[in-house]
């Protein structure tokens, strides 16, 4: 399959080479966004479940749950930034 999308990339660019990055970088931003979607995933389970273990501290458990979704989102921009700055 990927050897198809290749080969329809190279006739469309004319340069095989450009069309292999572009598979390459695709791959890679995509594996790049599943981790931090696991990781908000993992975090907000965790975050609704000590909120219904003990309500009475569901502020701070809120609190924290925003700042690791912000940092695990930052991992996310970064991979795809990279992307963009590895793509000719």
């Amino acid at each position: 399959m990927l050897a198809l999308i290749s080969t329809i990339l190279a006739e469309l660019t004319g340069d095989g080479e450009a069309g292999l990055r572009a598979i390459g970088g695709g791959l890679g931003y995509g594996l790049a966004a599943i981790g931090p979607g696991l990781g908000i995933g993992i975090l907000v389970g965790n975050a609704i479940t000590a909120m219904a273990r003990q309500p009475e501290s569901a502020a701070v458990a809120r609190t924290t749950m925003f700042l690791g979704i912000a940092f695990t989102e930052a991992i996310a921009l970064i991979g795809f930034v990279v992307f963009i700055l590895l793509a000719p």
